[in-house]
């Protein structure tokens, strides 16, 4: 920051008698403002008085202005003493004020302002602290070397801009540093100095309420009075000070003009002017008497208060000093500023949102080619516009970004948005177009209505990509883009869960074999090694002791009976519930021998792989609610039972803190952006026939805060209401907190034909003409799943809008009475949806019936209480959702909810592991199964995830690939480099 002199001049005629008013008196005869050194006989004495009279001086609450004037009159100096010292002071204690006001709002506030240094100037490092203890700012200073090139200040400035917990930035650099590209480089929302281009722009325009004014502009502007009409130079001054100053001066009314000392015509120049503003010492060359009698000069110079500088005549106070003060004074007036507009930027902000145009072609071409079409914004352009701040995303290429949790903490006040959940009828081979639905109602919203919106999706697996199903990012002009990103790695979620996943199965297997090779003393010799002399316990060591009754911190102090249950886990091998994973469709894997090496020393067992959105991890993922839930969440999961049928925890085994390392990006989640330019988010993706099948709640919520209290966050649930639904209520909301305002019901015609008694469907095999004519009986007969499930939706009391995805083998008179009986049957609204060949437009009046439902009153409830038994919370579900007559638990489903009973898991919710494509357990079983008897054929618990699972019938945790898996379609041009295939 540059600093400023105030030298007050009235000519030597004046000086050579008394002042006015003091006639007889000795007045000291004139000595130079600037120029040749004074003789002292230490200068390092004179500058220690200097120093010790400038923090006398510059201790905010006693600032006064010593002001060595040239003979000038006493009257005069007192006058800008006092007038100096008032400003500071009401500066100082106005910004005091303003800042205590702010923390009394904001009780966790600590603004933080950065002082970048490249010289070592003591005196006015002090002078910053001093002013920032009294205004009650934190101050940090960033010391780099004396010479520290540009470059290497640059990469420290952009640094500090991208840390959220720095709001301010000054730069206390040698003159030759403040260049351009320097003062540019600080964020212009963090330049409390007003330096930045950005900022002289505001200033120059005179937009009041967003600049800041120089503070050593401030300080000179803060001494000079009455400049109408008055002529001002500015000497040595240039770029963003100068700037400032020539603004600043004409607005109070000054005729100003810039030059240098060795410009020609200084003298006439100097001799005309009432205000000389200098931003260097006055060369020896320039006499004083070129300047008039009462001419004020102001010392701007950057060096004023370094080691370097010759503070003048002995037992003389400078005005450098007293300046300098102000201009630090205004330096935290600004700060305090800053951290109003900091605290402002971080409350919701108003979107402005840009959508993308389409412009649908018919025939409607193939997915990939409708998202090849159209260009998507930079990710970081989409997350401006709907309210994230540049700290809070991670940017993964030009489409995709994690945002960060932190949000959530920013947006803590803000009420939520409404919550829609999509869900569909009982699945079948012709698809019902859930996904599709999600991205063309909030193209709906947003693009056409002007409805803050965001959709919430999961991730797909690459199982089901590379094997029957193909992507998941919707279809035709309603769809995720870019598709091939969304359907393949992603942000590389599914790979983290993969690894940490397999690092716990890795320890399980790792753990037995040492077990059993070793005795207690071996054991725990390696397990508490002893490195450079010393033996202690690691923090999760520590917590396992606590939890073995064991209050001791010293290894050395343990019994041997302690030792042996502190090392030994004594895993039952035949109890293991944790498989491998991996994110392929591998039949193959289904059950495997490991342990066959030599090496593993004959501990051979019987394993299998999963697929990797099976994985509990992924469970969590979805259902945790912050960092440290998902933290203990992974520490609680039960892999196996000991040998006394107490359960064995990944915190036994010593891996949360790496589960979580290893989860620690995969936890945020990622956003993406519609064919429309919506946002949309994309996190976790756990089955729904095999967990609970819902996006993150930590996605929900955040999207629910940035839209605003009367945006709309749509996030889907998998396959049918009976499955992805039920568990939306019981296990989601639960874990959440939240209450859904809507429930939209996806159907189409021929699917309702399907369970209306029409034929099967193969795969790639023409459709039947049941299927692509008017049948209005097979409609109709077909309904009755659209009916059950809308009936399982009232059971939680959420209003339900049935969308109706039209095909054009429908007639109006199928679709009509699909939404007439759906109306009859409970249905708040029933709407036809052409989104996949019209985008937004297309789901218009769908988006407008989920607005009025959503007002409707809420009686959300839950459908059975945790306090159930197991065996009592399956059965209600078996009864109420499925329309089973009864459940039939096998001996061995039996047997392990009395395990779960005893250990304490019993009042736990319940996650149906069934198969989707029928409401019963057998999938050839359409329309509304009645009378059947539902077996439980095991129990499982994911206790991480927080659920019971039973399975019901035989369900397969790896898929198989078909014969013709969709991998024959996919292919990469080598030289486009475009992926073909994908739909």
């Amino acid at each position: 920051m540059q600093r400023a002199a105030v030298l007050f001049f009235r000519g030597r005629a004046q000086a050579s008698g008394a002042p006015p008013g003091r006639a007889g008196r000795a007045v000291r005869p004139a000595r130079p403002l600037v120029g040749s050194p004074p003789r002292l006989r230490s200068q390092r004495a004179a500058r220690r008085r200097m120093r010790s009279e400038v923090l006398r001086l510059c201790h905010p609450m006693r600032l006064c202005f010593s002001l060595p004037f040239a003979a000038a009159p006493y009257r005069a100096l007192s006058g800008w003493q006092a007038a100096g010292g008032q400003a500071a002071r009401k500066i100082t204690e106005n910004a005091r004020k303003s800042l205590a006001s702010l923390k009394r709002e904001h009780p966790r506030l600590e603004p933080t302002l950065a002082i970048i240094q490249a010289r070592n100037v003591p005196l006015v490092q002090e002078i910053n602290k001093n002013f920032a203890e009294e205004v009650g700012l934190r101050v940090i200073r960033i010391c780099l070397p004396e010479g520290s090139s540009k470059d290497e200040i640059v990469s420290e400035i952009l640094r500090l801009n991208e840390d959220p917990n720095v709001q301010g930035l000054a730069l206390d650099l040698p003159e030759s540093l403040y260049s351009s590209k320097i003062l540019n480089a600080v964020k212009p929302e963090k330049d409390v100095d007003g330096l930045s281009d950005v900022n002289l722009g505001r200033l120059v325009r005179g937009e009041d309420s967003d600049y800041l004014v120089s503070p050593t502009a401030g300080a000179v502007m803060e001494l000079l009075e009455d400049l109408d009409g008055k002529r001002v130079l500015l000497v040595g001054i240039n770029g963003a000070l100068g700037s400032s100053l020539q603004c600043l001066l004409q607005r109070r009314g000054a005729i100003t003009a810039s030059c240098h000392w060795k410009s020609p015509g200084l003298q006439s120049k100097l001799h005309h002017v009432d205000v000389v503003i200098a931003g260097s010492p006055k060369p020896e060359s320039v006499p004083v008497s070129w300047l008039k009698p009462g001419t004020t000069i102001i010392n701007c110079s950057s060096d004023l208060l370094s080691e370097k500088h010759n503070y003048g005549q002995k037992n003389s106070n400078t005005t450098e000093n007293a300046v300098c003060s102000l201009a630090v004074a205004i330096r935290m007036q600004n700060m305090v500023k800053n951290t109003e507009r900091w605290i402002h930027s971080q409350q919701l902000r108003k979107w402005d949102l840009h959508c993308l145009k389409l412009q649908p072609l018919s025939p409607v071409p193939s997915d990939i080619e409708i998202s090849r079409a159209q260009s998507p914004k930079a990710v970081d352009v989409l997350a401006k516009e709907i309210g994230l701040l540049t700290d809070e995303i991670e940017i993964y290429g030009q489409t995709k970004a994690k945002v960060r949790l932190s949000l959530l903490e920013r947006l803590k006040d803000q009420p939520d948005g409404k919550y829609v959940l999509v869900a569909g009828i009982t699945p079948t081979p012709l698809g019902e177009g859930k996904s599709t639905v999600t991205i063309g109602l909030v193209q709906a919203l947003t693009a056409h209505l002007k409805i803050n919106s965001f959709a919430c999706l999961r991730q797909p697996s690459q199982g089901p990509t590379f094997g029957v199903k193909g992507g998941a990012a919707g279809g035709g002009y309603a769809q995720v883009i870019p598709m091939e990103e969304f359907n393949l790695h992603l942000t590389g979620d599914i790979h983290a869960i993969t690894a940490a996943n397999n690092l716990l199965a890795a320890a399980i297997d790792a753990r037995i074999l040492h077990e059993n090779t070793q005795s207690d003393k071996a054991l725990y010799n390696r397990l508490v090694p002893v490195v450079k002399g010393v033996r202690g316990f690691s923090s999760i060591q520590l917590a396992r002791l606590r939890r073995l009754g064991i209050n001791k911190t010293d290894p050395e102090t343990l019994t041997e009976e302690e030792i042996s249950r502190f090392v030994r886990l004594d895993i039952d091998p035949s109890t293991i519930t944790w498989q491998r994973v991996v994110d392929t469709n591998d039949r193959f894997l289904r059950k495997i021998t490991i342990g066959q090496a030599n090496t593993e020393k004959g501990f051979v067992r019987q394993a299998q792989f999963d697929i990797a959105v099976a994985s509990e991890i992924m469970a969590i993922l979805a259902l945790t609610t912050s960092l440290e839930d998902m933290k203990e969440r992974l520490g609680k999961i039960v892999v196996a039972n000991d040998k006394k049928g107490e359960p064995v925890t990944a915190e036994d085994l010593g891996v949360t803190g790496a589960l979580a390392v290893l989860m620690k990006d995969a936890i945020k989640p990622t956003l993406m952006q519609t064919l429309e330019g919506t946002p949309v988010f994309v996190h976790a993706g756990p089955f729904a026939n095999i967990a609970h099948g819902n996006s993150s709640i930590l996605a929900d919520k955040i999207a629910l805060k940035l839209v605003g209290e009367k945006g709309f966050v749509v996030t889907e649930a998998g396959f049918g209401a009976d499955i992805g639904m039920e568990k939306f209520f019981n296990i989601k909301c639960r874990a959440s907190g939240l209450v859904p305002s809507v429930v939209v019901l996806v159907a189409t015609v021929r699917a309702l034909k399907m369970h209306g008694g029409g034929p099967s469907v193969s795969a790639g095999a023409p459709l039947k003409k049941e299927y692509t004519e008017e049948n209005l009986q097979l409609v109709a007969d077909g309904c009755c799943n659209l009916q059950k499930q809308i009936q399982i939706a009232q059971l939680f009391g959420v209003p339900v809008v049935v969308a109706l995805n039209v095909f054009k083998t429908d007639s109006p008179a199928e679709v009509d009475l699909v939404c007439k009986i759906a109306k009859q049957s409970g249905a708040f609204d029933a709407v036809p949806c052409n989104h996949w060949s019209d985008g937004g437009r297309g789901a218009v009046k769908l988006a407008q019936a989920v607005e009025k439902a959503a007002n409707q009153k809420s009686s959300f409830k839950y459908l059975y209480s945790l306090e159930l038994p197991i065996a009592e919370k399956i059965k209600t579900i078996a009864q109420k959702v499925y329309g089973a007559q009864d459940i039939e638990l096998s001996p061995a489903a039996q047997s392990q909810i009395d395990r779960y009973t005893r250990q304490g898991f019993g009042k736990l919710p319940i996650c149906m592991a069934k198969t989707h494509l029928s409401l019963s357990h057998q999938p050839e079983k359409k329309g509304v199964p009645t009378g059947f008897i539902l077996p439980i054929s095991d129990v499982r618990a994911s206790i991480g995830a927080g659920f019971i699972y039973p399975l019901v019938g035989t369900m397969s945790t790896m898929p198989g690939l078909p014969t013709r898996p969709c991998f024959y379609d996919i292919d990469l041009d080598p030289v486009t480099e475009e992926v073909k295939g994908l739909f």
